[in-house]
């Protein structure tokens, strides 16, 4: 939302009042709290007839500084308002001769006071030694319009360079800047500028992240406004943000998913291969059949078969009953298929139409959102006459659980918990009063909270897995989330990739998007090179709109496409689910966009056609018909991983790979920990796991953790060379493993075991799987 007209000027039916100068202030135990009025107070009658802003500033965790500014602090608040971790952090408070200042850990807020000579507002943020962004006169403001709306605005400076990235899952431009972005969850597909998932938080390439805390609709002008700033504003008399340094972008993702909730750790079968029915085709349960055993007959390891929609009758969406005519023994149906070593996935939304029995159940109860006449809302978008389910009622969320309880009693895994973003505002009432503005983004929150506990209650902890569409602040905490609906071109499937990488840099650490693209069909040169793309994405589904997505359907070099990916990403299992484990501990996620894993690499500021699996694999996707890729590779000496081939970093390479191919590199001085189980992703990842040891260079050391299925670390290996010598230091519960030194052609081992030449390099197999271990290298 804008609000000036150019440099000088304001819009037109528009006021707006900003804080002078620092009249007043109070210091207190571990907060500051200034008084700063709209004009300077030259006598003691300025001080009438003017607003007055209240801006305090305290810290609810080390290295982050919370800012609340208000004109009328009268206002009652209604919620819902975001699950915030207020630990509280040691501060130091200064008054000084220019400036109070609140230090947290390594970040300092300083207010400029009213010396007599120095009188303008100004606000900096600065951190070991640096200033890193502010505030200053004319910047913090209360609007109001001619239509007597009123808003809360900040503007925070942007340096020469400096990029802006975040702000939840956007198709637009990966770097921000030049952006005008509304924090408001629409269904608007993949190709617009509308987002499922909005998240008012960004970071920037100078060390700091911003988290503006409203759950309702927050306006950003990226530097659009003002090219030098990012303006962010919210409807009402109050404005919270938070400033979060790093200075690491790592670290600023570790400290703000520390303060809004870290992703939960998926079951490692949902790493796996997921294939849908898709949505409107045609399906039983032969069909359903004809399926899975083509993708066994044709060694396609498959670990998820999803039903989407129409497993329910139509008309009908949800009553959560299988459609009888469709499927007349849905029980014997899913033993059947989960017989076959499946988990099924069911899809659900929080929607009841109109003619589903649970409807008039619902709206007997008090169940479902209603009108502010106390009668249901209802619309014919969608489903006819639906309602939605008003997840503010707890009993409204035990109704909605028990059904799908039944589900799981009867076989079900999971839930596709799709939709949750077309919310209403205008004349709807909530069961415990909250504001439906700030619900409109909030409701996916509960929706998803809502079903992944239930899944967590009765499956336990780290086996509950969803694939959701809508987000906002903390949905984190509820994985997966997919990207929507895309269409089947390559032009999507890099505005995909856009998002998934700007929702990484938002808190999300699982992500996935439909390979092949929903809309349409894709032509088989496009599936086949979203099929790479796709088994390289923390977690994997073919899902399509109108249309099929078994590979035979395209061709029958997509079926060797498919096989060769998802029989590499089961073999990757243990250095994935160890990624996994990372984005549960600390918020990384698994996906990761090269500015995030090389912040001090310039040319990485920009890269959106390619990204870091984890933090030792490049993966750059082919968007092109003929095969042709550019990509940059950072410093040093980087391995294909495919077939070996050494590639020197800090340049930009342009090659050409077949269908079986794509750039997939390995850091140098990287640990890969490789599985011996290439046909399902869920497996004993220690045992025979082999650890390959990438271009360790003199004087570096590498390590690994490899962890249980259950997220618990069961082997660490640490390895130093120095010279020709690599030391290793291996503790576990001595399960066999082996080292592979990649490129190696020759190497001795002291302290007992074999030496092996392979293909690839020496296959190290020691005597012992704990303690010491010394291995002489020969390039």
């Amino acid at each position: 939302m804008k609000f000036s007209n150019g440099q000088w000027l304001i819009r037109d039916g528009l006021s707006i009042s900003n804080p002078a100068e620092v009249r007043d202030f109070d210091i207190g135990q571990d907060s500051i709290t200034v008084y700063a009025p709209c004009k300077p107070i030259d006598n003691r009658g300025a001080t009438l007839d003017g607003a007055l802003f209240t801006v305090s500033y305290s810290s609810p965790m080390t290295d982050v500084i919370g800012v609340r500014i208000a004109h009328f602090t009268g206002e009652e608040s209604r919620g819902p308002e975001f699950e915030i971790c207020r630990e509280g952090a040691p501060v130091k408070i200064e008054d000084g001769p220019e400036a109070l200042t609140l230090t947290s850990g390594n970040l300092t807020v300083g207010i400029q006071k009213n010396t007599g000579t120095t009188k303008k507002w100004a606000v900096d943020f600065s951190a070991d030694g640096r200033t890193i962004t502010g505030s200053s006169f004319g910047n913090t403001g209360f609007v109001v319009t001619d239509q007597h709306e009123v808003y809360m605005k900040e503007q925070l400076d942007l340096k020469v360079g400096e990029c802006v990235y975040g702000l939840g899952e956007r198709f637009t431009s990966f770097v921000k800047n030049g952006q005008v972005v509304d924090i408001w969850n629409e269904d608007g597909g993949t190709d617009t500028e509308q987002a499922y998932k909005n998240i008012p938080f960004y970071l920037t390439n100078r060390g700091y992240g911003v988290f503006v805390n409203h759950p309702e609709q927050v306006s950003f002008e990226v530097a659009s406004e003002k090219v030098f700033k990012v303006q962010f504003s919210v409807p009402g008399e109050q404005l919270e943000y938070y400033i979060i340094y790093g200075p690491t972008p790592k670290e600023i993702l570790e400290k703000y998913t520390r303060l809004t909730g870290r992703p939960a750790l998926p079951p490692a079968w949902s790493f796996g291969l997921w294939l849908s029915t898709s949505f409107t085709t045609e399906y039983d349960e032969a069909t359903v059949n004809s399926f899975i055993d083509g993708m066994e007959k044709r060694d396609l390891p498959l670990a998820v078969f999803h039903f989407d929609c129409f497993w329910m009758k139509e008309y009908h969406w949800c009553n959560f009953e299988w459609d009888g005519k469709v499927f007349p023994d849905p029980q014997g149906m899913l033993a059947r298929l989960k017989a076959k070593g499946l988990k099924i996935c069911v899809w659900i939304n929080p929607y009841i139409a109109q003619r589903s029995r649970l409807f008039t159940e619902g709206k007997a109860k008090g169940y479902l959102l209603k009108k502010s006449n106390g009668d249901v809302w209802q619309w014919d978008r969608w489903q006819a006459g639906m309602g939605i389910v008003d997840f503010t009622n707890p009993e409204a969320c035990r109704w909605f659980t028990g059904y799908l309880e039944k589900l799981l009693d009867m076989g079900v895994d999971c839930f596709k918990t799709d939709f949750g973003e077309r919310i209403p505002t205008d004349g709807v009432s909530y069961f415990d009063g909250s504001d439906p503005m700030k619900m409109h983004n909030y409701y996916t929150y509960l929706y998803n909270q809502t079903v992944f506990e239930l899944l967590e209650k009765k499956l336990g902890p780290g086996k509950a897995v969803v694939f959701a569409r809508s987000a906002t602040v903390g949905g984190q905490q509820f994985p997966v989330h997919w990207g929507g609906d895309c269409w089947a071109n390559f032009e999507s499937m890099a505005e995909s990739l856009r998002a998934g990488l700007s929702l990484g840099l938002s808190g999300f650490g699982f992500w996935s998007h439909d390979i092949g693209g929903f809309e349409q069909t894709a032509s088989a040169g496009v599936y086949k090179r979203w099929v790479a793309f796709g088994l390289l994405s923390s977690h994997s589904r073919l899902h399509g709109s109108s249309s099929y997505r078994v590979p035979w359907l395209f061709d029958e070099e997509a079926v060797d496409v498919l096989r060769l990916f998802t029989k590499l990403k089961c073999s990757l299992m243990p250095y994935l689910f160890a990624k996994a484990c990372e984005a549960k501990q600390k918020g990384i996620p698994v996906m990761r966009a090269m500015m995030l894993e090389f912040p001090e690499d310039p040319a990485c500021d920009y890269l959106d056609r390619q990204y870091m699996l984890g933090d030792s694999l490049l993966v750059a996707p082919v968007f092109s018909e003929d095969g042709m890729v550019n990509y940059y590779v950072p410093e040093g000496c980087w391995t294909h991983y495919l077939t070996g081939e050494k590639v020197s970093g800090g340049c930009w390479r342009e090659e050409h790979h077949d269908y079986l191919s794509l750039p997939l590199l390995v850091r140098p001085n990287t640990v890969l920990a490789v599985g011996n189980v290439d046909n399902r992703p869920d497996y004993d990842f220690v045992q025979n796991v082999v650890l390959q040891v990438f271009n360790l260079e003199d004087g570096r050391e590498a390590s690994t953790t490899v962890y249980n299925g259950g997220g618990a670390a069961e082997l660490e290996i640490d390895l130093r060379r120095t010279g020709k010598i690599i030391f290793v230091q291996a503790r576990g519960a001595g399960k066999p493993w082996t080292i592979l030194l990649r490129g190696i052609q020759d190497a001795k081992i002291a302290g007992g075991g074999t030496c092996q030449a392979t293909p690839q390099g020496v296959l190290i197999k020691p005597e012992r799987y704990t303690g010491a271990l010394e291995i002489q290298a020969e390039e």
